[in-house]
């Protein structure tokens, strides 16, 4: 969704969590008594649960500007550069694509049915193709296909060994929700304020509407199986709420079951919160929440990612800092998460500038275009927890001519920073754009596409990459060369990437390689021993993946 002012929601709501902590309904000196602060039932997270879930490779979708699989539905109309004409049957028919590339799981925008007020203008139509302003979240957007749509997508991926994940927004809704009941008769309460000011949209009131948001987060694990929910601006949501939330999910998953890679399995029940915070305080304030009282347990890592884009593209703004310390310093903002945190790390989103067009922003050399996407998504794939790959990156897929644009949006194409990466999917032989022209790649966009599917079959391969403890060798900014230590049981990966545009080399001391008898290249498969010191090359913005052998 558009989050062009976020920064006044965040605050809002830190306001209101700050007003909202006393347990008294007192006030001094016999003023107005303010009402107790909602008591919510503290449920932990499940480590087994959250373990298995830093497995997952996630390929998230726009919905609407993704594929056009039937040229009957669509929208038509909608933000970005896209021709907005996406539906289900064009993701479905895009998951053979999606497995050969490694990822083993999807993220679709929501689906749920946005029904017209009367008399609309086009901008409340563009939001309703967003599907982040439901009207009847128990109902299928008909634009985007019908309930058996969906259940063929979920069936379908699952055969794959594909998880699916719905995507919902649970703190704001149309404003005509309210006249749209649960399967049990529960209705949204219509009580609260216009959300950023949009006459068309209201905020969620708790825990007044909590038990309709309950039923709706349990209703599509029973109806179709899905595997879990990514959650739109969670910070909508209080903090106990989604403890709540999260065990009627893990519960409801546990009570369902279907076929995957020949074995009876239940839905996973992962739930990933999108707060959009680069600085990782808001994240654990109104995501996390405390130990004793968790809220959610995984979340989008934004405070690395704009530090990946820093030091390897650019920022939105434009501002770029070169340094493997800026890589470290994501570290360091993730440091004070609470145990039961596992942060999930992307570079792209629908909400954000494209990689591509960050990196042309940026005025590097266009030899290093796909260099710097091999570089950052090596550090991606290197990264231990949950990853997401957004649709079209995996072929370095840009806007032509936004390179130079700012925040300033364009009213007649609709690009903007916070919209101008719902573009068109371009999968081979799959149509894509206005003319519905047959995708096919070009060849550097094959070969980066090769390397993505690499790594997604080396983190597929090697726990100490998605589930290794982290140990920081290197951060030097003199040589521009970063290293970490994976560290998972026996097995142990060392990550070395080069994040500038001269080759280098690192000379490193047996001991800070547990005394290794020697490394061998995962991705070239060369082999050399370490006999006391050892001199490793590193090309210009290259990630490396060494396995340590005793």
């Amino acid at each position: 969704m558009n989050k062009a002012n976020i920064g006044g929601i965040l605050l809002i709501s830190t306001l209101l969590s700050a007003c909202g902590g006393s347990s008294s309904g007192s006030t001094a000196g016999g003023g107005t008594t303010t009402p107790p602060a909602p008591t919510y039932q503290a449920y932990p997270c499940d480590a087994d649960l959250y373990e298995q879930a830093n497995r997952l490779r996630i390929y998230q979708v726009m919905t609407e500007a993704f594929i056009d699989g039937n040229t009957n539905l669509g929208y038509g109309i909608g933000y970005g550069p896209s021709p907005h004409e996406g539906d289900i049957q064009g993701i479905i028919d895009s998951l053979d694509y999606i497995q050969s590339l490694g990822m083993n799981a999807i993220w679709l925008t929501p689906i749920f049915e946005s029904i017209p007020l009367s008399n609309q203008d086009d901008s409340v139509t563009r939001l309703d193709a967003t599907g982040y302003f439901a009207t009847n979240y128990f109902a299928i957007d008909p634009n985007f296909g019908d309930l058996e749509d969906a259940r063929n997508l979920v069936d379908e991926a699952h055969a794959r060994g594909i998880y699916v994940f719905f995507d919902a927004v649970f703190g704001h809704h149309k404003t005509n929700a309210p006249g749209y009941a649960s399967p049990s008769g529960l209705t949204l309460s219509g009580q609260g304020q216009s959300y950023n000011g949009l006459a068309s949209t209201q905020r969620s009131v708790f825990p007044t509407d909590l038990d309709f948001v309950k039923e709706v987060a349990s209703y599509w694990i029973e109806e179709l199986k899905i595997d879990g929910w990514r959650l739109d601006v969670a910070n909508e949501v209080p903090v106990g709420a989604w403890g709540e939330i999260r065990q009627l999910v893990e519960q409801t998953s546990q009570s369902v079951e279907y076929q995957m890679d020949g074995d009876t399995v239940n839905p996973l029940g992962y739930m990933v919160a999108e707060i959009f915070d680069g600085s990782g305080q808001f994240v654990r304030d109104l995501g996390y929440g405390e130990p004793e009282q968790p809220g959610i347990c995984s979340a989008f890592d934004f405070a690395m990612r704009y530090q990946v884009v820093k030091t390897l593209a650019v920022e939105e703004n434009g501002a770029g800092d070169p340094l493997p310390s800026q890589l470290q310093l994501g570290w360091q903002l993730n440091q004070d998460n609470p145990s039961h945190a596992h942060p999930n790390l992307f570079v792209s989103n629908h909400d954000l500038v494209r990689l591509g067009d960050l990196i042309q922003r940026g005025g590097f050399p266009a030899q290093e275009y796909w260099s710097r996407h091999r570089a950052i998504y090596s550090f991606v794939a290197a990264y231990t927890g949950p990853i997401t790959l957004y649709y079209g990156d995996e072929i370095g897929d840009d806007v032509e001519n936004f390179d130079q644009r700012n925040s300033p949006c364009n009213g007649i194409t609709m690009m903007c920073d916070d919209h101008v990466a719902r573009s068109s999917g371009k999968i081979e032989g799959l149509p894509h754009g206005d003319d519905r022209t047959l995708f096919q790649a070009s060849a550097e966009q094959i070969a980066l596409r090769q390397y993505i599917t690499e790594l997604m079959q080396l983190r597929d391969q090697h726990p100490a990459l998605y589930n290794g403890q982290r140990i920081a060798l290197l951060a030097d900014d003199s040589t521009g060369l970063y290293a970490d230590l994976k560290v998972a049981d026996s097995e142990r990966i060392l990550y070395l990437l080069n994040t500038t545009s001269t080759d280098s080399a690192w000379t490193v001391d047996a001991t800070q390689l547990a005394n290794a008898a020697s490394l061998t290249n995962l991705l070239t498969g060369e082999t050399v021993a370490v006999n006391g010191n050892v001199n490793i090359p590193v090309a210009a913005l290259t990630g490396e993946f060494w396995l340590l052998n005793n």
